[in-house]
């Protein structure tokens, strides 16, 4: 039996016919310079991870009791500023150069470890051996950081704003507010709250804008001077707590602000219309 005995319509796939490649294979094997950034942004999420399961378990055996060293989480929060930094600039070299048949594919996958898990994971460690609150919650907080952040980078890549910007919270963004909550405050109710209360911002409708430009150097200038002020306030020198808790707060309110204003823009939108309806 040949494949036109099968007729147009067959409903069972052909051997042979439907593993065939469907591009040139060799290219996809290939990395360019953006991938090697997105490597870089999986391989700091992953030793962030690490670090923080390492301070635990060394803890645990000496002493049977888990108390977290701001260090450790000094740390692992620089890695994932560094990680941050090369997804920054992995889209902006993959324009500049060439980009390779898998970049997107590996973008996603880099993000999911070190702005999915990593932070899901900071925060089991920060409140899974507090007491404060139930362990039960403390999971249900990590997973909706979890989920959410894969929620929203599956939907970033079928879904395309007309704006251009970014609808939900950009995970790295979220993932750095999560953080930005660890290091300020203690667990309690509240803070697990505000925790998925960021989780939710990753997945809504709300717009943040692209970092484009001058915007897109800010961006990258807030990310070294967070490194500056977590290796100064990992280090214990003078002034670190206060530097920590200065740019915890602007972290947080910068990510509170936004939503806030697209809704005050949106009640204006609305005013206008009614009153051009009313004239």
């Amino acid at each position: 039996m040949t494949t036109s005995d099968l007729g147009a319509d067959a409903s069972w796939p052909v051997e042979g016919l439907a593993d065939e490649p469907q591009g040139p294979v060799g290219k996809a094997f290939r990395l360019s310079a953006a991938d090697s950034l997105s490597l870089g942004n999986a391989l700091s999420g992953f030793l962030a991870v690490c670090l923080l399961a390492w301070s635990a378990i060394t803890d645990l055996q000496s002493s049977g009791k888990f108390e977290p060293d701001p260090r450790f989480f000094g740390t692992a929060v620089v890695l994932l500023l560094v990680g941050a930094t090369c997804d920054l600039f992995d889209g902006l070299v993959a324009r500049r150069f060439r980009a390779s048949a898998m970049g997107a594919e590996l973008d996603n996958l880099a993000d999911v470890i070190s702005f999915g898990f990593a932070p899901a994971f900071m925060v089991v460690i920060w409140g899974g051996f507090s007491g404060r609150v139930p362990l039960w919650l403390v999971l249900f907080a990590a997973a909706s950081v979890l989920l959410a952040g894969v929620v929203r980078l599956a939907r970033f890549a079928c879904v395309k704003t007309k704006s251009g910007d970014f609808m939900g919270l950009p995970i790295p963004m979220g993932a750095m507010t999560v953080v930005s909550i660890v290091l300020l405050f203690q667990p309690g109710y509240l803070t697990i709250a505000g925790i998925m209360a960021v989780a939710w911002l990753m997945v809504s409708r709300i717009e943040y804008p692209k970092p484009k430009g001058n915007l897109a150097a800010v961006v990258l200038a807030w990310m070294m001077i967070n490194v500056a002020c977590l290796i100064i306030w990992a280090a214990r020198l003078a002034g670190g707590d206060q530097l920590i808790t200065v740019g915890a707060v602007m972290q947080i309110a910068i990510v509170s602000a936004i939503p806030l204003r697209v809704l005050m823009f949106k009640q204006q939108q609305r005013r206008e219309r009614r009153e051009e309806s009313v004239g």
